[in-house]
């Protein structure tokens, strides 16, 4: 069987259709979430800077800004693993169901 009768048979299968469409949506939500997460913290630099400039307790030489900028590198991460355990689990199940429906 030729790459392109099998790739044709594959792009055609409903499961196909279902592992896109939910792979696809689930990467724009997380995507979005992580710009909105991002450009927050840079919207506050911004314009609400003495803010973040606020000590998080009083006589403290570390304020509100660090660990709100240690969250959005951390909640990058965090994301990442999500987006990796759902990977793993779920799309993975449905790409092996294709490639053993081709069989």
């Amino acid at each position: 069987m030729s790459n392109e009768l099998s790739a044709q048979r594959i792009r055609s299968n409903p499961k196909y259709a279902e592992l896109v469409a939910k792979r696809s949506g689930f990467a724009w939500a997380l995507s979005a979430l992580v710009l909105v997460i991002y450009y927050g913290f840079i919207l506050i630099i911004a314009f609400a800077p003495k803010f973040l400039a606020t000590p998080i307790s009083q006589g403290s030489v570390t304020t509100i800004g660090f660990p709100l900028g240690v969250g959005v590198i951390l909640s990058a991460i965090a994301l990442t693993g999500v987006y990796v355990y759902r990977a793993n689990g779920e799309f993975d199940d449905l790409t092996k169901d294709l490639i053993e429906g081709e069989k």
